[in-house]
């Protein structure tokens, strides 16, 4: 795989994937070699797992304040005004 490639891989795990590369991992995904097909879903699997392993290492506990705060701050928004 090519670094592009690559990097396409990557934002699929991520889930950051826009229209523009969305179309271009679905040309690699339909008409490129099964060697590389199989790779490009290799990569994307390893680096979900890579993502999974961290988040668990690096997981905190949010204070307790966290909850209150967030609801506050949704109350306090203005509701959307219908036109």
């Amino acid at each position: 795989m090519n670094e592009r490639q690559i990097d396409l891989a990557h934002t699929v795990a991520l889930g950051s994937i826009d229209d523009e590369d969305h179309q271009e991992v679905q040309e690699l995904l339909d008409n490129e070699d099964p060697a590389l097909r199989a790779e490009f879903v290799r990569e994307v699997r390893d680096t979900k797992e890579a993502l999974a392993v961290l988040a668990t290492a690096t997981a905190a506990t949010p204070p307790p304040s966290l909850r209150a705060r967030l609801l506050a701050a949704i109350a306090a928004e203005q509701p959307p005004v219908a036109s």
